[in-house]
């Protein structure tokens, strides 16, 4: 079944008009018709609406809701992913991929070692491609909820945001020993329904500097692991592990 995101202002009662492209994918591509169902969500709660279409026109679909539910698809906290820019086009995955395992919201951060400088022409252009992509990958992963993607911030910005938005506030660092305490810390989070910030470094990892601003700033440093994980991966992994803790674990 198609599942869309639309503008609450487009509903009106139980009708419901969709415009622009999306026109195009359900008549075009989809190859949908009168009697047809399309899940739809707004981007802003964790509901479904389901509705039928009543009308194909030229540049609008008519579609009549029948009926609401709750999904109760979204990771019962909200987690906060702060990402050094990476290289290349790996912004791209990481965001899709954040996306697909529930992520809330993600924070690019000009971090000291980060290769890629984003000046304001060029950062406009990539959050608004990174935007749609976190759009796209919420529709393909039923989401309710469209994460989004920031402004580029630097890492102080970064830390006084993570304190503004999160209870707990971690960073995964490579030289953090594997004592253990990682996974009661996240446990004891997920049992308190504690919104999480977590940081992911560049390929050259955070500066010192940086990581003492971040624990001096209440950032908890913790272990993913023994091996050192690319920064492409790093963020998906703790996702993955929040996944577990928040929806898996009995």
């Amino acid at each position: 079944m198609l599942h869309i995101f639309a503008d609450p202002s487009d509903m009106h009662g139980d009708e419901l008009r969709i415009t622009g492209s999306e026109v195009n994918h359900i008549k075009n591509v989809m190859r949908l018709g009168p009697g047809d169902e399309i899940s739809v969500s707004t981007g802003t709660d964790d509901r479904e609406y389901r509705y039928g279409i009543e009308e194909i026109l030229e540049d609008e679909v008519l579609l009549k809701l029948r009926f609401i539910k709750e999904k109760d698809v979204e990771l019962p906290v909200r987690i906060w992913l702060f990402q050094a820019l990476p290289k290349a086009d790996k912004m791209e995955l990481i965001i899709q991929k954040a996306t697909e395992l529930g992520v809330y919201a993600v924070v690019p951060v000009a971090a000291s070692r980060c290769v890629v400088r984003l000046d304001e022409k060029k950062a406009d252009k990539k959050i608004q491609r990174w935007q749609k992509i976190a759009e796209s990958a919420a529709m393909q992963s039923r989401r309710s909820v469209i994460p989004r993607v920031y402004e580029p911030v630097s890492m102080k910005e970064a830390v006084a945001l993570a304190q503004e938005k999160a209870e707990l506030r971690v960073i995964p660092y490579e030289l953090q020993e594997n004592d253990g305490a990682t996974a009661p810390l996240l446990e004891s989070a997920a049992d308190q329904k504690l919104d999480v910030a977590v940081f992911i470094g560049p390929e050259g990892g955070f500066e010192p500097s940086e990581i003492e601003l971040a624990k001096s700033a209440g950032i908890r440093p913790i272990s993913l692991g023994r091996r050192i994980l690319r920064t492409e991966t790093a963020g998906l992994a703790f996702l993955s592990w929040m996944i577990y803790i928040l929806e898996i674990r009995a």
